[in-house]
């Protein structure tokens, strides 16, 4: 099946005037850039909304849109518990449990708080370790960007990566993290405008959502369960390609999705940019909103695909290629347009949030701390800058190791196994109990990171047996936890605990002292409490929307909801 699009120059022209305002907005933001704060954190002066857009849009790259479609066209109605499960309920607890650590201590990124927790070997570690993940899942982006852009209009590879590559160069270079998360709230709001007609026009092709159901029913693309949200789950009769339920909720609801959604600098990277503490809580909680309805447009695409694409059932058209399939047979001149544009903005949006989150840790994590401290704050500004260039220099090689994946969500999720699942075991014992040891965080990770590494390589040679890579992924994401959290147990008790003084405003229920970061950690309640005292002095109540913990409850009922009521 040809994919090629015929294109029209009406429909490049889209994609001239949505780069004209890409950089335009890196110019602007550029003269806001005075300080290293600025340029890495924006300064910490963003809306919540702005902060929540950008947030949301951060984990919208090209990966996801090409790998949700992918997965729906695969495996079915079963892939919204990356959303419902996967994401959510992460998001929530971020906002309300662990901004407050984050942004109450003042710590410029996630590493830095492992540093203050623990000790500078698990802070450099873990450096390390994030620098390395963020710009291979870059070149995931880039791979996935250039790969479309080849299938739909012709160009070649390395044509597509350099030109896309600039252009991300050229707008976070200039005006940092700002230029950033205003490029990546125009990036979704484009995403939208484009998937929207393709979802619309799709179900307009197979009789709506009715002729899709009967058509997916009638011809079984997609087995019995391609329909069914926990279907198939049960223990001892798995036939849900993402695995039982036990590996659903504990690999990809708590463990993965807690390990990426909490601890990924680049996300968290957002809500720090918060002008204030409420939106920083806020900004996650946000976000999810409307992540929950994501796949409307996002995975019923691929199950559309499903059914107009047949050369994905018999292995002609790999399930990568179901998104820009679609988009052929779908979409008339003009809207071809704005797909292109959509898609390049995606990848933007994915890589520019890793590049931008890379810059930061290295420079601040790894330049500062220990090859060349005590340098002017202008010194770091430009060393940050210098990096961006590296960083996308380095994931263009990353983006050759992506095209050895069939399904690119098997690539990231195998990533997030080894790199993500032990970071979130290593925090939350390290915030909720104060007597895990310093060298405790170190032997955690490194012990987890094998665990998930060993289920890996059982899985490639055959010697343990999973329904896909996906589920391989999610269990060994449940034993990168535990392997973490039985070592840091045992280390800790083989040594001695960091001093009690130390941890204020590090672990819970240590917050009224200043701790030795980079700035002091305020009282949180007693802060809350002078800010209530406030708005009550001058008559003012505190809008609902405006609270953590109302928003938090009321996004999780629906998430239930969703569950309790969609496929089954």
């Amino acid at each position: 099946m040809d994919l090629r699009l015929n294109a029209t120059l009406f429909d490049y022209s889209f994609v001239a005037v949505y780069i004209f305002f890409v950089i335009a907005i890196g110019i602007i933001t550029r003269r806001k850039v005075l300080t290293s704060e600025d340029y890495f954190l924006s300064g910490r002066s963003l809306p919540a909304w702005i902060c929540a857009l950008a947030f949301l849009s951060a984990n919208i790259g090209a990966t996801e849109l090409i790998g949700m479609a992918a997965n729906g066209s695969n495996y079915g109605l079963g892939t919204v518990h990356y959303y419902w499960i996967g994401a959510v309920p992460a998001m929530v607890f971020l906002g309300l449990i662990m901004m407050p650590f984050y942004y109450g201590s003042k710590v410029r990124s996630v590493p830095e708080y492992l540093r203050l927790r623990f000790n500078r070997p698990t802070h450099a570690y873990q450096s390390i370790i994030f620098a390395t993940a963020t710009i291979l899942v870059a070149g995931v982006n880039l791979f996935a960007l250039a790969l479309l852009i080849n299938v739909l209009i012709g160009l070649p590879l390395w044509a597509s990566i350099l030109a896309s590559a600039g252009i991300v160069l050229l707008y976070t270079t200039m005006g940092g993290l700002t230029a950033t998360m205003y490029n990546e709230v125009l990036q979704f709001l484009i995403i939208v405008a484009f998937l929207t007609p393709l979802t619309v026009g799709g179900l307009a092709r197979v009789g709506g959502v009715s002729g899709l159901i009967e058509t997916l029913n009638q011809t079984q693309v997609l087995g019995e369960t391609g329909l069914t949200v926990w279907g198939g789950t049960g223990l001892g009769e798995t036939t849900n390609p993402y695995g039982n339920w036990i590996a659903l909720l504990l690999g990809m609801g708590f463990v993965n999705s807690f390990g990426y959604w909490t601890t990924n600098f680049t996300e968290v990277q957002r809500a720090l940019s918060a002008k204030d503490m409420s939106a920083a809580r806020r900004t996650p909680i946000l976000a999810a909103i409307p992540k929950m309805f994501l796949p409307l447009i996002i995975i019923t695409p691929g199950l559309i695909a499903a059914v107009l694409v047949p050369e994905l059932a018999s292995g002609q058209l790999s399930h990568n290629e179901a998104l820009p399939a679609l988009i052929g047979s779908v979409l008339p001149t003009g809207l071809v347009g704005l797909a292109l544009a959509a898609l390049i903005a995606a990848f933007m949006a994915g890589m520019a949030a890793n590049v931008s989150s890379f810059n930061t840790v290295v420079t601040y994590d790894l330049w500062q701390t220990y090859l060349k401290p005590g340098k002017s704050d202008t010194y770091y500004l430009k060393v940050g800058r210098k990096l961006t260039i590296w960083g996308v220099v380095v994931a263009i090689g990353a983006a050759f190791i992506a095209a050895s994946f069939n399904n690119i969500q098997d690539y990231l999720q195998l990533l997030q196994s080894i790199f993500s699942a032990p970071l979130f075991a290593t925090f939350i014992l390290g915030m909720f109990w104060k007597r895990m040891s310093p060298w405790a965080g170190l032997w955690g990770l490194v012990a987890g990171a094998l665990g998930a590494g060993g289920v890996q390589v059982g899985y490639m040679l055959e010697i343990l047996e999973f329904n896909s890579q996906q589920a391989a992924s999610f269990t060994g994401s449940g034993m990168a936890f535990i392997f973490d959290v039985v070592v840091s147990v045992i280390v800790t008790f083989m040594g001695t605990a960091k001093p009690e003084d130390e941890l204020d405003g590090l672990v819970w229920g240590k917050v009224k002292m200043p701790i030795r970061g980079a700035m002091p950690a305020p009282d949180l309640h007693k802060v809350a409490v002078k800010a209530e005292r406030e708005r009550i002095a001058a008559g003012q109540k505190l809008p609902w929307w405006e609270n953590p913990w109302p928003l938090g409850i009321g996004v999780l009922v629906v998430m239930v909801v969703l569950n309790l009521t969609v496929g089954q």
